[in-house]
């Protein structure tokens, strides 16, 4: 990120408040027939958004790539109409963005941010405002992953439990019980809550349930013979999202792998420091959330500026880069992989590399 586009984005940070605030004002006073009934807690609220919306508006300029922006923005827009908002909503909550910061920015900041509101105002009418179930008929495992999902949101986790042990049991790959029940279960929960069926309580709930049943089925994984090499897997800071890179790190153990799974919101030095102790193959490092990805890319260069820079290849994996396709090597990472038998793949190769 060159100085120029940098001082940019940290001065819509800096007065994100401000521009928020400011930008909810002039859409109230456009809109007022559908945003007054929602009374001051809906205006506060709207102002938080705004901040959000700001930070991933931020994440497509820091990154040079529209398509991180024109993502957020297609989930909002089914988000926005499973909420009943009308369609004009969604269209001037982003003009009103792009106004504000056409008042709020220095002409230099202007030319660097403004094109990729005007990009995303363009094509808002071009996205998609439903998007399927992840749980299609046609694919592997479909009957079994639609009567686990139905038992996690009865709440019924032993029912969802005993009918993956028995699978097991019966002959059924742990590999694909991951790919096909866990991971399109939890992204058909994710599913749910933006379309408005179920709550957050839910979505924890259902989460926390599946990675208890995961453990269950470490007595099958963790009997691999080994093949020496090691991989350490971890979350950025303050990313919360674990589920995937445990995932991972699950199928490097079932490929024979050592691994160490450091989980959740975990802090720089405890990366670099665990990677040097293990000898790492490879770190794989997972973002959910957009706007989480500067914490990664200020990991990716205290690695390659440490002792340890040039011993360990780099994967990366999550939501922004699914949706930006090239944007693992704008950050420096030697690999990326969609899901965790993509991430194996990959692994394999980036080693044959090193040797």
């Amino acid at each position: 990120m060159n100085k120029v586009v940098k001082d940019c984005v940290d001065f819509i940070e800096e007065r994100s408040d401000e521009i928020a605030e400011e930008s909810v004002k002039h859409q109230y006073e456009l809109q007022p027939e559908i945003w007054e009934k929602y009374g001051e807690a809906g205006y506060r609220r709207s102002i938080k958004d705004v901040k959000y919306h700001l930070s991933y508006i931020n994440e497509a300029i820091s990154n040079s790539n529209q398509s991180l922006l024109m993502d957020y923005i297609a989930w909002l827009k089914v988000l926005f109409t499973e909420l009943k908002f009308p369609d004009e909503g969604l269209p001037m909550t982003f003009k009103c963005i792009r106004d504000t910061l056409n008042k709020f920015l220095p002409d230099e900041y202007k030319s660097i941010s403004l094109p990729y509101l005007d990009s995303g105002i363009q094509q808002i009418s071009k996205l998609p405002s439903s998007i399927p179930s992840f749980i299609e008929d046609e694919m592997p495992l479909s009957d079994l992953a639609k009567k686990y999902l139905d038992a996690l949101l009865k709440g019924d986790r032993n029912d969802a439990s005993q009918m993956i042990i028995k699978a097991v049991e019966n002959g059924t790959s742990i590999k694909n019980i991951y790919m096909y029940v866990f991971q399109r279960s939890q992204h058909e929960i994710g599913r749910l809550w933006q379309t408005n069926k179920i709550t957050v309580a839910q979505e924890h709930y259902c989460t926390a349930a599946t990675q208890l049943i995961m453990s269950q089925l470490y007595p099958y994984i963790f009997s691999t013979d080994k093949n020496g090499l090691k991989f350490v897997g971890a979350c950025v800071g303050e990313e919360l999202h674990e589920i995937g890179i445990r995932m991972v790190a699950d199928f490097f153990e079932m490929e024979g792998w050592d691994t160490y799974y450091l989980g959740a919101n975990t802090p720089i030095q405890s990366i670099l420091q665990t990677t040097r102790d293990q000898e790492a193959d490879i770190l794989g490092l997972s973002v959910t959330i957009t706007f989480h990805m500067n914490m990664l890319n200020n990991i990716i260069e205290a690695v390659r500026a440490s002792d340890i820079g040039s011993n360990v290849k780099i994967m990366v994996g999550g939501y922004p880069f699914n949706a930006a396709s090239d944007l693992w090597k704008q950050v420096g990472a030697d690999g990326y992989a969609r899901d965790a038998q993509e991430a194996i793949a990959t692994a394999s190769a980036l080693v044959s590399e090193q040797n």
